[in-house]
């Protein structure tokens, strides 16, 4: 592996993001495959439409994959996804979605299926208060090798330079590996995080930003 380089994402990012959702993301597997990491940022009535288009295209995994993606193409030249991509020389090995907390419809809540009621959703940060990190996908052939961390601290350094009060993170309390998207705890914590917030389910890790 050559060192590796983080590069905040930009439209004209657009083809290393879909090279590496279509090609290395998910590879090994995972029951989130096909995943773009755009719903978060969309809101239950979005994400139902987003259904309806995949029924037109023929339902199933490929009709679901096709109506996804082509949100996400959409959101990315939009500029409405924001993270940051992790590179191997020129090929995405990782991704990390994060935003203004302001930016997400939701955040510590995965089901698609089973959405909670958007009217009982609120935070009460200002723009530019808080920022949130709500994934992480390694490529699997570059896992353990601290790539993470690395998208971490650029994405802490970022959020300070441009005046971010807090950066905050959501893992599961179960820690059960099909949730290792959300980051482990232990990531956080030895990155500068502390629990702030804890309801049984999500951990909200907070870290203040000197």
């Amino acid at each position: 592996m050559n060192e590796i380089t983080i590069k905040a994402l930009s439209p004209d990012l657009e083809k290393d993001y879909f090279d590496f959702f279509d090609n290395r993301a998910f590879s090994d597997g995972s029951p989130y495959y096909p995943c773009y990491c755009n719903a978060f940022n969309m809101s239950a009535g979005e994400i139902e439409a987003m259904r309806d288009q995949a029924k037109l295209y023929g339902g199933g995994i490929e009709g679901w994959k096709r109506s996804l993606r082509e949100t996400a193409v959409r959101m990315v030249r939009q500029g409405l996804i924001r993270g940051y991509l992790a590179f191997d020389n020129d090929l995405a090995v990782g991704w990390c979605n994060a935003n203004d907390r302001t930016n997400y419809y939701r955040v510590g809540e995965f089901d698609l299926d089973h959405l909670p009621d958007e009217s009982s959703y609120s935070h009460s940060c200002l723009p530019g208060q808080v920022l949130s990190i709500v994934c992480f996908e390694i490529s699997p052939d570059y896992r353990g090798k601290g790539i993470a961390k690395q998208l971490l601290k650029q994405i802490c350094s970022d959020a300070a330079r441009n005046g971010y009060q807090y950066v905050e993170a959501y893992p599961e309390v179960s820690g059960q590996p099909s949730m290792a998207f959300t980051g482990p705890v232990k990531l956080y914590e030895k990155n500068g995080f502390a629990e702030f917030k804890n309801d049984g389910k999500t951990i909200i890790m907070r870290k203040h930003l000197n």
